[in-house]
């Protein structure tokens, strides 16, 4: 109860109206390093960082745990190495798409207009 819960915005929509504080990944660790020692999170994001970022606030006696009751790894995650960029781009090199996403055009319009937006702020 004396917890605060911090999301990424790729929650749910219910996740992130009931979370305290809701932002990047960035921001996440931002607002964790600079709470007080002692301090008590519920983060909602990719457990593999809540991981990390519990370990590294451990000695400054801040709780930081893993949102979901059941754990669902993000396998993709995990795959998002040299290793397996290589792989990607020698496959496009022989002319073989793998791993493609495809997303209706209506979203992929609105997908670009949010990077075309990020990126305007970020100049």
């Amino acid at each position: 109860p004396d917890g605060k819960v911090i999301s990424h915005p790729e929650c749910s929509f219910e996740v992130c109206k009931n979370s305290d504080y809701v932002g990047s990944t960035e921001y996440i660790i931002k607002t964790i390093r600079e709470a007080e020692q002692g301090t008590r999170w519920l983060v909602g994001t990719e457990l593999n960082l809540v991981s990390r970022i519990a370990e590294e606030f451990k000695p400054e006696g801040k709780i930081v745990q893993f949102m979901a009751s059941t754990i669902c790894m993000c396998s993709t995650m995990a795959r998002i190495d040299p290793q397996h960029l290589a792989w990607a781009l020698e496959n496009l090199v022989a002319g073989k798409v793998v791993n493609q996403i495809r997303v209706p055009a209506a979203e992929a319009e609105l997908a670009k207009l949010a990077l075309e937006r990020m990126l305007e702020v970020s100049l």
